[in-house]
């Protein structure tokens, strides 16, 4: 019935998923009933093609941007295969980031499109270098739709892209998507400032790490162009809207100030289980600690590699994602792993962190 099968005896740090316990199961069904009641027969009929506008002017100046410039989708992964369909055509190239969320890979490979990892190094995409290869494709007669990567609090690195990075890759001639999904996880300080600039990047996001995935509910921050040219789609027009209902419920749970109470219940636990996760594993290896997100991204001492401990790891009882899983066509990280802290809570954490650590020492 759900995405996720717990196996028996194995600690699994690979579910990027919220932790069930912190989902809105008590205040989510308040914020339906309150829909109904504002809205009547007005939140279960056809909606606005854009999206409810309780919900985009509630979003509005939490984005920092025009309610004019926001679309509502069922997702982030429905705002990015919507905006491939819109932007690319076929044997057009999407340049991605890589490591990046896996995901994505097949989402655009459904558009028959071409995939090219933008040149990168620790800190992230490099723009000088972008800028060189973009000449070269350019040059050699290929069209290049947009670059797709998730700048803050990264999936799989937990790592945010540098100030100097971001203005240099808004400067550049290419159309940017940046997702922002995790923007409002953050645990130290505040979130780096998006690269969405109302012009050349279009930002999308979702509430399903900060409320619940099943919601389906997400958004795209274009410009009002942008938003009328994904208001007329045919399906878009002849469904009146996506995810209507739901919205109107979001926008509920929003003005109502439930969101921002949950965001502070959710924020602190997601802190906790970094935090556990992290002292669990520092007297094993070397390991940061991101600033928001739900990942860790640990290098691994030679000779281990992803795959071979894998199966360590496992015959201990605890799982994880291999690093090549988030690089386009498995090309790279052998020696890295990805954890999420989301999923379990500090006690079972704090376990799979010793179960892990005895795995690299080989005891």
């Amino acid at each position: 019935m759900i995405q996720f099968e717990e196996r028996p005896g194995i600690l699994d740090l690979g579910w990027g998923h919220p932790r069930p316990a912190l989902l809105p199961t008590a205040g989510w069904p308040v914020a339906a009933a309150g829909a109904l009641a504002a809205f009547g027969w007005r939140a279960l009929t056809y909606g606005y093609a854009a999206g409810p506008p309780p919900l985009t002017e509630w979003l509005a100046p939490r984005l920092g941007c025009p309610a004019s410039s926001l679309f509502v989708t069922a997702g982030a992964s429905h705002a990015l295969a919507l905006l491939t369909a819109l932007l690319a055509e076929p044997g057009d190239v999407v340049l991605v980031d890589s490591p990046t969320y896996h995901l994505a890979f097949p989402m655009l490979t459904d558009a028959r499109v071409e995939l090219i990892r933008a040149p990168a190094d620790d800190d992230g995409i490099d723009p000088g270098r972008l800028a060189t290869r973009l000449r070269a494709i350019r040059a050699s007669g290929r069209r290049v739709a947009f670059l797709y990567l998730v700048p803050t609090f990264a999936n799989p690195t937990g790592r945010s892209l540098p100030p100097d990075r971001r203005r240099a890759l808004a400067e550049l001639d290419l159309m940017i998507v940046e997702d922002d999904t995790y923007r409002e996880l953050v645990y130290d300080g505040t979130a780096p400032p998006p690269l969405w600039n109302g012009a050349n990047v279009i930002r999308i996001g979702s509430f399903a790490k900060t409320v619940a995935p099943g919601l389906r509910l997400g958004w795209i921050n274009g410009t009002p162009e942008l938003v009328g040219r994904l208001s007329r789609l045919g399906y878009v027009h002849s469904g009146g809207g996506l995810n209507h209902t739901t919205a109107l419920t979001m926008a509920t749970f929003g003005t109502s100030g439930a969101y921002d109470t949950h965001l502070a219940t959710v924020r602190s636990a997601y802190r906790d289980q970094r935090d556990a996760l992290v002292a669990g594993l520092r007297p094993y290896t070397e390991i940061d600690s991101p600033a928001g997100g739900w990942f860790l991204w640990v290098t691994l001492p030679p000779p281990w590699t992803a795959a071979t401990l894998l199966v360590a790891a496992e015959a201990r009882g605890v799982s994880f994602v291999p690093g090549p899983r988030f690089h386009l066509h498995g090309a790279g990280g052998e020696d890295r792993i990805r954890l999420s802290f989301s999923m379990l809570p500090t006690p079972e954490l704090t376990e799979a962190a010793t179960r892990l650590g005895t795995a690299l020492t080989g005891g």
